[in-house]
């Protein structure tokens, strides 16, 4: 089982934007010198619900300040950007970490970053097989052309090659954001594993995890890539000495940033969309993670596990929207939960 800390460099109410994006960093090293095996970082525009617009760039500055923790996206967001630039930044990190980066990518979702961006609604709802299927090519061949609806061009090489890295792999590894079938089974047919979202729990997921295998198998995948497909369950994590009190700090901190994060997003085509409801929102994610005790903690997380088939965990633990506290949950973490998981 491997355990990471997932890291959206929330605002909370009242905080700065250079606070949260310190505590994001912050809560990165610590995940290293506390043991776990990895840090996964999320990307928003125009949003206090995360103060990230660029996760790669983010994950360049900690690859450069760790030394041993994988460092991925979660996710990088496709529709908005360009596949071959993306796949370039990815292939520099991946030969510049000695293999430690994995690119996660998302469909995001029908906000006004499309608009900002240029990509328009079109890349949102119909673009993401092409864009994915180029920046897999980028990532796997030695020169690319393309002739799709979105991108057509030449053949170009591909310039640095990650394939050619002294780490023994073919590339960066890739893995995509799937919250419905249809996502489940694009990632499924092109062999690449999933990251679910920490909204759902472990019976939805348990549910995706099967249909990924059926998809997979029908579209001629090995058995062995099937069992191998190392997929990734997105949660929330707070240790107290009693679960009561590790509900209360969630309770007291994570509803005002969650309506205030929520609320700033913006449709880019007016949509009507309905808000989750902070405080339930909130009670729902303490009911379906590891937030209690240390002994909790792990007995959920083997519990998530055995039921999903999923051997990876991407944490929040910054929750408590305070620094020291989230040190504090993160050093708790790698001391007094991964030692019983292990």
């Amino acid at each position: 089982m491997h355990v990471g800390s997932f890291v959206l460099a929330a605002q909370f109410p009242g905080q700065g934007h250079g606070e949260a994006l310190h505590r994001a960093v912050r809560a990165a090293e610590v995940s290293e010198e506390a043991g776990l095996d990895a840090v996964w970082l999320a990307e928003h525009h125009f949003v206090p619900y995360g103060t990230c617009p660029s996760a790669v760039t983010l994950a360049a500055l900690l690859l450069g300040r760790t030394r041993r923790v994988r460092v991925g996206t979660a996710v990088s967001v496709l529709p908005t950007a360009h596949p071959v630039a993306l796949g370039e930044q990815a292939a520099l990190l991946h030969l510049t970490s000695g293999g430690r980066f994995t690119l996660g990518v998302g469909r995001g979702g029908p906000w006004v970053d499309l608009e900002v961006f240029g990509a328009g609604l079109g890349a949102y709802e119909h673009g993401f097989p092409e864009s994915l299927d180029l920046l897999v090519r980028w990532l796997r061949e030695p020169s690319v052309a393309a002739s799709g609806e979105r991108y057509s061009f030449r053949e170009v090489p591909v310039v640095p090659r990650p394939s050619e890295a002294l780490t023994q792999t073919p590339g960066p590894e890739v893995v995509v954001a799937c919250t419905s079938p249809s996502s489940v089974r694009l990632a499924a047919e092109r062999g690449l594993p999933m990251l679910l979202g920490m909204h759902v729990g472990d019976e939805e997921k348990a549910e995706m995890v099967a249909l990924w295998r059926r998809c997979a198998r029908a579209a001629g995948r090995t058995g062995e890539e099937i069992a191998g497909a190392a997929h990734v369950s997105a949660g929330v994590c707070q240790l107290a000495d009693r679960r009561t009190d590790a509900v209360e700090t969630l309770l007291k901190a994570m509803p005002g940033w969650l309506k205030q994060g929520l609320e700033a997003h913006v449709t880019v085509d007016s949509r009507e969309r309905r808000m989750r409801d902070p405080h339930a929102y909130t009670e729902l994610l303490c009911g379906l993670h590891p937030v209690g005790t240390p002994r909790l903690a792990a007995d959920r997380l083997a519990a998530t596990s055995e039921r999903t088939g999923i051997s990876r965990f991407a944490l929040l633990a910054e929750g408590s929207g305070d620094l020291a506290a989230t040190e504090e949950n993160l050093r708790r973490l790698g001391a007094e939960v991964l030692p019983q998981l292990r």
